[in-house]
């Protein structure tokens, strides 16, 4: 009998593409969520919640993997910890864990950088404990998604002010969700390979240029005002930090590409 594998968040940005890759590879597909979902030919829901532990070592009882999505923006060591304790009461599942690019590399010490940046913090936490647990694992670390870029920029210009302010000197790479899919159900589906190189967008870009790009794909006009940020983790940033370094999977999906996309 072919494996099951479980995934978390498999209904999020992220999930919801992974699930169907699977399915289609064969794979019996199990999906953790918070809510009620309607049956779908090939995979089993299931409600649990891993920012509680609630529902899950029943959610992993009989999976051979957990491909670990259900990300936040705060948290994920929390969600970690307590799946690796439901995976160790369970059959020794591969654990398949998405982690971010730079998560090893920005500083997360102050109050500011929390606030700004504590997300690499959580995600770094997150590492440690996947790596830690004495299961079976591998971790992807991916840059930004395209939509996380719309997103954020999106937030950031329904704020009612004559300007729309990016980091100063700050640069993405930003990477198609698809393809981080693709790449997490290939690594769910092999062995366990540890932490394997990057994934990255083809293409860098100033966030200046991405703002401007996200105004004119929404119709919307501010004046793009670069601002220095504060803080040991703004600073890490500015150097690239959150850049992939040699040796990076890259892409083929531009942010152009993307907005192409949105447009249609």
């Amino acid at each position: 009998m072919t494996s099951l594998t479980l995934v978390t968040g498999g209904t999020g940005t992220l999930g919801r593409l992974v699930v169907p890759l699977l399915r289609d590879a064969g794979r019996p597909v199990r999906v953790l969520s918070r809510g009620g979902h309607p049956p779908q030919e090939g995979v089993e829901f299931v409600t649990g919640d891993v920012s509680t532990g609630e529902g899950l070592d029943a959610a992993v009882k009989g999976a051979g993997t957990v491909l670990h999505c259900a990300g936040s923006a705060k948290g994920d060591e929390v969600k970690a910890r307590n799946l690796v304790r439901a995976a160790s009461r369970a059959d020794g599942p591969h654990l398949v864990f998405v982690s971010v690019v730079g998560a090893d590399r920005v500083p997360v010490v102050s109050g500011v950088d929390r606030a700004m940046f504590g997300y690499f913090a959580a995600k770094r936490e997150a590492e440690r404990i996947v790596a830690g647990c004495g299961l079976p694992w591998t971790t992807l670390r991916a840059t930004q998604f395209h939509d996380w870029i719309w997103t954020t920029l999106g937030q950031m210009a329904a704020v009612p002010l004559p300007v729309l302010p990016t980091w100063a000197g700050v640069r993405f790479q930003p990477v198609d969700a698809g393809e981080v899919a693709a790449r997490l159900a290939a690594l769910a589906l092999g062995a366990p390979a540890g932490l394997v190189p990057d994934l990255a967008g083809p293409r860098v870009y100033p966030m200046e240029d991405l703002a401007r790009d996200y105004l004119r794909a929404a119709g919307r006009r501010r004046l793009v005002t670069p601002m220095p940020a504060p803080g040991q983790a703004a600073r890490a940033f500015r150097a690239g930090a959150n850049l992939p370094l040699d040796g990076a999977d890259l892409g083929g999906r531009t942010w152009e590409e993307f907005l192409a996309g949105r447009a249609r």
